[in-house]
């Protein structure tokens, strides 16, 4: 019965992909444009290689143009300055993304906000971020556009629904109340200071956990019936000495209240890279005055 609760973000994320797929197509063949996206790793982080490299899979799988800049640990902030002015220059390239976490010489900050905010895919440039709070279009962080659609998906129209999110990041927790709140959802923000927090959940429609803090929301602090979306992606210890990966949501307890919810692995993470290449079509149609392919 469980299984009919659970929202499969490995197969909703492979249904946007060939939504992408579909739309690169569309665009080649009406324009004459294949979207481009940049993706900038300096150092040798081993998490952020495999990403980087899933990134690029994914991209040139969609029929994209996918561009990989590679640069040592050691490269300056100049350095890297430089590689995002030449990307904000080239027409062929419509996102660009610089993995993080970056070297300590280097000021995260001044990188993200160099990146031209129409090129933004990761919408972490304070430009979108501005235009989300206020309500205009933007390029939206893709984990909060990931969640946004698996809550559409299962739920139809959310307007009038209690959401709570709990975590207040500007990745994750600030842009998710921001989305919500122009699906006309009441929305609190929530986080590991907030009083009362088990009996504040218990009120909602939907519960988005993105906390940071294996298991920290358990199975009595959901509502029955209640949409659970579990942004946490923890790496716990398991008895034989090797690790796993669990949620910010207890899995086990809330499964057994929830109407519906996201697994981990399995849930949230697989919608990222979708996102990701769906913000590119959203910045290349931008770039070039046309409407988006359906």
């Amino acid at each position: 019965m469980n299984d009919d609760k659970r929202i499969d973000g490995k197969a909703f994320s492979a249904s946007v992909r060939e939504k992408v797929k579909r739309q690169v197509e569309t665009l080649q063949r009406d324009h004459g444009i294949t979207p481009g996206l940049a993706v900038v790793l300096v150092g040798e982080d081993p998490a952020s290689q495999v990403y980087v490299r899933n990134k690029a899979k994914q991209t040139v799988e969609a029929g994209m143009r996918s561009d990989e800049i590679r640069m040592e640990a050691t490269a300056t902030q100049a350095e890297v300055l430089e590689v995002v002015d030449r990307l904000n220059a080239d027409p062929g390239i419509h996102g660009i993304l610089v993995q993080l976490p970056l070297p300590d010489q280097i000021d995260e900050t001044a990188v993200l906000d160099r990146i031209d905010p129409a090129k933004d895919v990761d919408g972490f440039h304070v430009i979108n971020t501005g235009r989300l709070q206020v309500g205009l279009p933007a390029l939206v962080p893709c984990t909060p556009r990931g969640c946004l659609m698996m809550l559409k998906d299962r739920l139809g129209d959310l307007s009038g629904l209690n959401a709570i999110v709990i975590g207040r990041s500007n990745i994750v927790g600030k842009p998710m109340a921001m989305l919500l709140l122009q699906e006309s959802c009441t929305v609190t923000i929530a986080h590991s200071r907030t009083k009362d927090l088990p009996e504040l959940c218990r009120r909602q429609d939907i519960v988005v956990a993105a906390v940071g803090r294996p298991h920290f929301v358990k199975g009595d602090w959901i509502a029955e019936g209640a949409t659970v979306i579990d942004v946490g992606i923890n790496r716990v210890p398991k008895d034989d000495g090797k690790t796993r990966l669990v949620g910010d949501v207890d899995y086990d307890e809330a499964v057994e209240r929830a109407g519906a919810i996201t697994p981990v692995p399995g849930g949230v993470g697989p919608m990222t890279i979708a996102c990701l290449l769906a913000n590119t079509i959203t910045a290349c149609c931008m770039a070039n005055g046309i409407e988006e392919p359906a």
